[in-house]
């Protein structure tokens, strides 16, 4: 009689039928009478005592089920739909499905601890901030040079301690060294801010915003030194010549000489003026701007005495060669034309024209090379060309019997002998559509046959080789690779 195999809770897992091992799950469950059942119980002893220990989970997994993950040294246990690590973390470099609230999850892509919440969502639980370096707040105890120890706080910004907070002022011994300090004093202590330095701090970290201590100078408000009395300072500032006058009806004036007459620096409410040694007045700055003394009459440096560069927004008046690009010491001005002495510039349909272009170029727009010959005529693009032995002309189309030079081209990539007038580019090497009467195949050979209309019928003018297939009998352009 077969046996009816029932789980814990009561549901029928399988039915193992007599003289059979049944094999649903990674256990073998041994029928009536099997023979060699012994292997069987042993190995299934076995593999609960291991855990089913590989690096592969098993295939036909049960609710309940643990597995030694040997790939991780990590137990799992199967919840019906996926594994679970029963102890430590889940490790991996995107967020695990499938956990419930109170999980862990490890990321090992940036290293950072997470903790599933009762809104299946994931909260970091640490470092703030992980991967190439660690930003955070840390407590912990250093010991100072008498071995007495002390609680601090360390801020670190991407494996730097920008600064530490403590309630102490000590010296920290060598056996807990901090890099960017040697003594902590209470409060907060930046980076390198040493005793060496006595308290100044060596690097460019700073303290930024406002502290209310810096309000005042040596503990005095800033108001004792700066007063709208008439005060006289003689000692903590020194005027080398007299008549420096602050404060004269909201005025400012500054004497160059000590003759009161002489230049001055004049600040009346919104303007300050510049004046010469004749007191003629030569500039304003006021808060529109800088304006002369006089119209048209001062200059903004000298022929002799020029300004570097001069920025600025907009420059309004005439420049003198502010039309013209400086080429070998001599102003050019632009032409879309090909004009000789100009700067070549792009037309309104961005073109560039020029008589000869010296240099490299990188790329072709086209795909052959061609050079110019005369013909009687124009002939349609596509035309297989042969030598002719008229003296008024140098090409014709191209017969049976001739030995083809081309084909007439439609848009050389490089055009030789291009200055020949009444001539015809023809293609000479590269890819080009080629005149062909009748059905071509991709890959066959095309020759010339009759008033430079070619065919596939081998005949002493080769031309070149098909590159694409067309089956209409009637002439038609088809491009070609020529082997002429």
């Amino acid at each position: 009689m077969a046996y009816i195999i029932n789980r814990y809770n009561g549901t029928v897992l399988t039915t193992v039928e007599d003289g059979t091992i049944n094999q649903t799950t990674e256990v073998k469950f041994v029928g009536k009478n099997f023979a060699g059942y012994g292997e069987s119980q042993n190995e299934n002893f076995l593999f609960l005592l291991e855990n089913f220990a590989n690096s592969v989970a098993p295939t036909k997994p049960i609710s309940g089920m643990l597995w030694y993950d040997s790939a991780t040294s990590k137990i799992k246990v199967y919840d019906g739909s996926k594994w679970k690590t029963t102890g430590g973390s889940e490790v991996s470099s995107t967020a695990p499905t499938g956990l419930v609230e109170g999980d862990l999850w490890w990321n090992s892509s940036t290293n950072q601890l997470y903790a599933r919440n009762s809104s299946n969502e994931w909260v970091l639980v640490g470092p703030q901030s992980a991967g190439t370096g660690v930003t955070q707040m840390r407590s912990l105890t250093v010991t100072d040079t008498l071995g007495v120890q002390h609680a601090i706080i360390l801020a670190t910004v991407d494996d730097e301690v920008v600064y530490i907070i403590s309630k102490d002022e000590f010296t920290i011994s060598l056996a807990d060294t901090i890099e960017g300090f040697d003594s902590v004093k209470k409060g907060l202590t930046l980076i390198n801010t040493k005793a060496s330095t006595n308290g100044v701090t060596t690097s460019d970290h700073r303290y930024w915003g406002t502290a209310s201590n810096a309000l005042r100078l040596a503990g005095r408000p800033a108001s004792d030194y700066l007063t709208t009395d008439n005060v006289i300072f003689t000692g903590i500032v020194k005027f080398g010549d007299v008549g420096y006058t602050l404060g004269n009806d909201d005025d400012l004036i500054v004497n160059i000489d000590s003759d009161t007459s002489t230049p001055q620096i004049k600040l009346v409410r919104n303007a300050l003026r510049f004046r010469s040694s004749t007191d003629v007045l030569v500039s304003t700055i006021t808060n529109t701007g800088i304006a002369p003394g006089a119209n048209n009459t001062f200059n903004l440096g000298a022929s002799g005495n020029a300004w570097a560069n001069v920025y600025a927004t907009n420059l309004v008046g005439t420049a003198t060669e502010a039309g013209l690009l400086t080429v070998g010491g001599t102003g050019r001005s632009a032409s879309t034309s090909a004009t000789a002495n100009t700067v070549a510039a792009r037309d309104s349909s961005g073109n560039l024209t020029a008589v000869v272009f010296n240099g490299t170029a990188t790329k072709a727009r086209y795909a052959d090379l061609a050079e110019k010959y005369t013909t009687e005529q124009e002939w349609p693009v596509g035309t297989a060309m042969a030598v002719c032995k008229h003296s008024e002309h140098e090409t014709c189309p191209a017969t049976a019997s001739d030995l083809a030079i081309g084909v007439i081209s439609e848009k050389p990539a490089y055009l030789m002998n291009s200055e020949l007038e009444n001539g015809q580019a023809i293609a000479l090497k590269g890819r080009v559509p080629v005149r062909i009467v009748g059905p071509v195949k991709k890959g066959q050979a095309v020759y010339a046959w009759d008033a430079g209309v070619c065919t596939t019928m081998a005949t002493t003018a080769l031309i070149g080789v098909a590159l694409e297939t067309n089956d209409s009998t009637d002439e038609k352009l088809v491009e070609c690779v020529l082997k002429v």
